[in-house]
């Protein structure tokens, strides 16, 4: 069965924002383990939400509201994943540096550095 959207679209993107509002300034977290600190709908079993939470994180953080730090989520890979000649991950990327993260020569930032380790 294929998932384009949670079951309950507004409850999913409103838990994601909340734990994204968490993350500290200098803290990075990825897609897929925010996906994983969201409780599963009970309508889902839990191999489809692996499949696909962390794309229903990103639809909710193309969609969040301005409070929410949007910039402080990355890839599991530790990337920026907007095109990189795109002037949103220029954005996204000086954000990051300004509060401090540093990015190695290949645009990828040490999650075992700057990883948040998620909602206490």
């Amino acid at each position: 069965m294929k998932y384009s959207s949670p079951p309950d679209k507004l409850i999913f993107y409103a838990q994601v924002w909340e734990i994204v509002r968490m993350i500290p300034p200098g803290r990075v977290s990825t897609y897929g383990k925010i996906a994983g600190w969201v409780p599963i709908a009970q309508t889902l079993n839990p191999q489809s939400y692996r499949a696909w939470g962390a794309r229903w994180v990103g639809g909710a953080m193309a969609n969040c509201p301005e409070d929410v730090p949007w910039q402080r989520v990355v890839n599991s890979q530790g990337k920026i994943s907007l095109p990189a000649n795109s002037k949103g991950y220029s954005h996204q990327k000086k954000l990051l540096e300004d509060e401090g993260i540093i990015f190695n020569n290949q645009d990828v930032i040490d999650l075992k550095r700057f990883g948040w380790n998620g909602p206490a």
